[in-house]
């Protein structure tokens, strides 16, 4: 009786605040990503598991150096979301902006996008909905690149949901099942 009550509390979960994925833009010069999951957590301890468990929830393949426990995230401004391995040592982002249980924005570039000069504004929302919590992750970026950046939102999005899927999984929203962009 206990597992059926928690697989029917599972279920409606997942079927009452169902998570999204959406490129809003894609053009040459840059794009805009959004995804956006619910979480049986406050606002405060979502934010709280972002802040002080990144190394518990994000994805270890995306990593410099395939360790998430060596991430680290300091929520003030001009805080680093950083990557040390030792000697290897990476800035991921700076914090530029805090609310604690409402908004932490960063800026920079993820990955590879570092490595191409291109520059991002990335911010994790909260807002308390339905006894738990909706994070949306949003990330535009932009700059140049003789390339066209529309061309990459689709990989970026895609590790984006994976990013947000293992905070939402680590606070123990369901799984996410694969969402196909709009």
């Amino acid at each position: 009786m206990k597992r059926l009550l928690h697989s029917a509390l599972l279920i409606a979960g997942a079927i009452a605040a169902p998570a999204y994925a959406e490129i809003k833009d894609a053009k040459p010069d840059g794009f805009t990503l959004e995804h956006s999951a619910w979480v049986p957590a406050t606002p405060q301890a979502a934010y709280a598991a972002l802040v002080n468990d990144v190394g518990r929830w994000w994805p270890a393949d995306h990593t410099w150096w395939g360790d998430a426990s060596k991430l680290s995230i300091s929520d003030k401004a001009g805080g680093c979301f950083c990557e040390i391995n030792g000697a290897q040592q990476a800035w991921h982002m700076t914090v530029t902006f805090t609310d604690p249980g409402t908004l932490l924005r960063m800026t920079g570039g993820l990955g590879p996008l570092q490595g191409m000069g291109l520059h991002g504004a990335l911010e994790w929302r909260f807002a308390e909905e339905k006894g738990g919590t909706r994070i949306t992750l949003w990330y535009r970026v932009g700059g140049y690149t003789p390339d066209d950046l529309g061309k990459f939102a689709p990989a970026v999005d895609k590790v984006q949901g994976v990013q947000l899927g293992g905070l939402a999984t680590f606070l123990g929203a369901p799984p996410p099942a694969s969402t196909p962009s709009r």
